[in-house]
């Protein structure tokens, strides 16, 4: 292995994803495994329910330029085999696993001397009976008293290379949740709302719920859970991190909402301006303003803008105005001084990206 991504310990906060192709097929599984890369995913979870799944796993472990975590439920047999497969970490679901404390020992001696970590996964949708009929329902107590006690069975082996996720499909109750979590333990934190919801709605879950979290400082790992293309969840789970300054900010787009005093169709600009520099490489600030009144200001604010106005746009760089173009040559003059941009900062913008490295957590 030629690096790793450190989780926790105030490394910085990486972005997750879930392959949803059957993990038996290999070459499916390692495309969008190769596709999630790509869009920044750091690490990757792989389903593992069943036999087929098992024996595809240490080719996948092998091949993966990312970390992959074996997600395991109802079989404890298969957490032995991902360990043995190389998998960088195994995530397990405790109130999946009929008889999963009675295993604790010999997992905890498995993951130690391969120095596997263990992700210790409470979900709402499969609280522990014992605790579903204590609280009534899988309220914030309960999946943090069901992690906690997954986690001292560990102690008890003297294991502790844990993270822990409680999720819950309301963020309000996965907030409480975590900031229980965070009072009671020092383990590093996978945030998730799962089940989030279809692309919408399952970005405004999220980003409100870990953007509350990560505010104060709770949360490690994210994966943002949406019913869409997982490289969208990849999409949504950086934009959030570039929103709080918690990872460089690449490409940023700032438009004005248009309104009555608006001169130029703002809305059909910024997705104009949006797809022409889509993976543009540099870390710029562009600015599609559509009126004379901020305009101006907002321009000058960023890395390069325009304020269009008449059927004219004045294109702003470094705060200067620099030329003004017939509205027709605005999205080709922005990017014309984006390239230079980025070649100013010893970035080639048409260069391909460098290959993923091979990397492991530990």
């Amino acid at each position: 292995m030629v690096g790793s991504v450190p989780v926790g310990g105030g490394a910085p906060i990486s972005v997750q994803s879930m392959t949803t192709t059957l993990t038996s097929d290999v070459n499916a599984t390692l495309q969008q495994i190769a596709e999630l890369t790509a869009s920044g995913c750091q690490i990757v979870r792989v389903a593992v329910p069943s036999q087929d799944d098992v024996e595809a796993l240490p080719a996948i472990a092998r091949k993966s330029p990312i970390p992959v975590i074996a997600d395991i439920h109802f079989q404890p047999k298969y957490v032995f085999a991902a360990i043995d497969a190389g998998c960088a970490a195994v995530r397990v679901n405790p109130g999946n696993i009929r008889q999963f404390d009675d295993k604790v020992k010999e997992i905890a001696a498995a993951a130690s001397a391969a120095r596997v970590p263990i992700r210790i996964g409470v979900n709402a949708g499969s609280l522990d009976k014992r605790l579903l009929e204590k609280y009534g329902k899988p309220t914030a107590e309960a999946l943090v008293e069901s992690a906690l006690w997954e986690c001292s069975l560990f102690e008890e082996h003297g294991f502790r290379d844990i993270k822990i996720s409680v999720k819950h499909n309301d963020p309000v109750v996965m907030i409480r949740a975590y900031r229980l979590l965070a009072q009671q333990c020092d383990y590093p934190l996978h945030l998730g709302v799962t089940e989030a919801g279809p692309a919408f709605q399952g970005t405004v879950k999220s980003a409100v719920a870990f953007g509350a979290l990560l505010a104060e400082g709770i949360g490690d790992t994210i994966r943002v859970s949406l019913s869409a293309p997982p490289v969208e969840e990849i999409k949504v789970g950086t934009a959030i991190l570039e929103s709080l300054n918690l990872k460089e900010r690449g490409l940023e787009i700032v438009s004005c909402p248009s309104c009555g005093r608006a001169q130029v169709d703002v809305y059909t600009l910024a997705e104009q301006v949006t797809a022409a520099l889509e993976g543009f490489p540099a870390p710029l600030r562009v600015a599609v303003m559509g009126c004379v009144v901020n305009g101006p200001g907002e321009a000058r604010e960023a890395d390069l803008g325009v304020a269009s106005g008449n059927g004219k746009g004045q294109i702003f760089v470094k705060g200067q105005v620099i030329k003004t173009v017939p509205e027709s040559m605005i999205v080709e003059t922005l990017v014309e001084e984006a390239m230079k941009i980025a070649a100013d900062m010893g970035i080639d913008p048409l260069a391909d990206e460098p290959a993923a490295a091979v990397v492991t957590v530990h």
